[in-house]
C-alpha cells in the first residue's frame, strides 16, 4: 500500500509539474515582446558607468528586478482574489510613468540640449571623485530598478491572466518560473552587451598568423568599434520601447482605444496588423507622455513658486 500510494503521489507530482511547464510555455510566448523592451531599456540605463563598475551595476539591478518580482508575484495573487478590478487601474498608473519617463528623455534633448552645448564644459559636472561615481551608480540603479518594477508587472499581470484558470499552486509555480527565467535572461542578455568591448578587445590580442586567427581579430576590431553604436541605438530603441509598453497599456486600458484598433486594423492582418497596432501605441504612448509632463511640471512651478513665497 505504501509503496502504491508513494507512485500515486510521484505521478501527481510529475502531471502538476508537466501542466506547469506547458503553461509557462505559453506564459512565455505571451511575454516574450516585453522581454524585449525589457531588455533595450536596461541595456540603456545601465549604459554610462566606468567600465570596471558594469558588471557590479547590472547585478544589482538584477538583484533589485528578482526583488521587484518578489513583491510583485504574492501582491498579484492577492488582488487577483480580493479585488480584481483594481489591476488595470494600476497597470495604468505605471503605463503612464514609463510614457513620461520617456518623453521627459526627448523634451530634454529638445528643449535643454542647446542650452547644455551653450554652456562652457567646465560648467558641466562630471563626477571625479569615488563618493560621485558611487552616487551616479545608485542614481542609475535605482531608475533602472523602478522602469523594471513597472515592466515586471506586466510581465507578472499577462502571465496571471494565462494561468487565471487553474490552482492557486500552479499559479504561483508558473510565475515564479517565468519570473526567474525572465529576469536570468534579461540582465544575462545585458551584462553580455555591456561587456561586449572586452570580447573584442580579447580577441584583437589573439596571437598566431593563421586564417582563422586573423578572421577572429578582425571580428575583435568590429566588435570595438560596433559597440558605442549598439549602445546608442540601445538607447534609442530603449526611449521608443517605453512608448510602446506604456502605450500599450494604455491603449488595453480604454475601452475606446480597442475599437479604435479594430477600425484602423479592418481588413488587415500578419504584419501590417501588428505594425498599425505599434504605431497606436506609440502615439498614444507620446500623447500620453507630454500630458503627464505638462502636469508635472505645472504642478513643479506652481508649488515651487508657493514654496519661495513662504520661505
Amino acid at each position: 500500500m505504501a509503496g502504491t500510494s508513494l507512485l500515486a503521489l510521484i505521478d501527481d507530482i510529475a502531471t502538476i509539474l508537466d501542466d506547469v511547464a506547458a503553461m509557462s510555455k505559453v506564459a512565455a510566448r505571451k511575454t516574450a515582446s516585453v522581454l524585449g523592451d525589457d531588455l533595450a531599456l536596461n541595456a540603456q540605463q545601465v549604459s554610462g558607468v566606468k567600465a570596471d563598475r558594469e558588471l557590479p551595476v547590472v547585478w544589482a539591478v538584477a538583484k533589485g528586478s528578482l526583488l521587484n518580482k518578489a513583491i510583485l508575484v504574492p501582491l498579484a495573487l492577492l488582488i487577483s482574489a480580493f479585488i480584481p478590478w483594481a489591476i488595470t487601474p494600476m497597470l495604468m498608473v505605471g503605463g503612464a510613468y514609463l510614457c513620461y519617463e520617456g518623453f521627459e528623455k526627448i523634451a530634454e534633448k529638445l528643449f535643454h540640449g542647446k542650452d547644455h552645448a551653450e554652456k562652457p564644459v567646465a560648467a558641466t559636472k562630471v563626477p571625479k571623485t569615488q563618493e560621485e561615481l558611487l552616487a551616479l551608480e545608485k542614481k542609475k540603479v535605482k531608475g533602472a530598478v523602478r522602469t523594471d518594477f513597472i515592466l515586471s508587472a506586466e510581465i507578472i499581470v499577462i502571465s496571471l491572466n494565462t494561468v487565471a484558470h487553474v490552482p492557486l499552486i500552479d499559479q504561483l509555480m508558473v510565475m515564479v518560473l517565468i519570473a526567474v527565467v525572465m529576469t536570468l535572461g534579461v540582465y544575462g542578455l545585458v551584462a553580455g552587451i555591456v561587456r561586449m568591448d572586452d570580447v573584442g578587445v580579447w580577441l584583437g590580442k589573439l596571437e598566431g598568423e593563421g586564417l582563422f586567427r586573423r578572421a577572429l581579430r578582425g571580428l575583435g576590431g568590429l566588435i570595438i568599434s560596433a559597440a558605442p553604436l549598439l549602445m546608442k541605438t540601445l538607447a534609442f530603441v530603449g526611449t521608443i520601447a517605453m512608448f510602446l509598453v506604456g502605450g500599450s497599456i494604455l491603449s488595453h486600458g480604454l475601452p475606446f482605444m480597442h475599437s479604435l484598433v479594430d477600425v484602423l486594423n479592418h481588413g488587415h492582418q500578419g504584419w501590417i496588423s501588428s505594425l498599425i497596432t505599434g504605431a497606436t501605441d506609440l502615439v498614444v504612448g507620446l500623447v500620453a507622455g507630454a500630458l503627464v509632463l505638462g502636469v508635472v511640471s505645472l504642478g513643479q512651478k506652481l508649488f515651487g513658486k508657493k514654496e519661495e513665497k513662504q520661505a
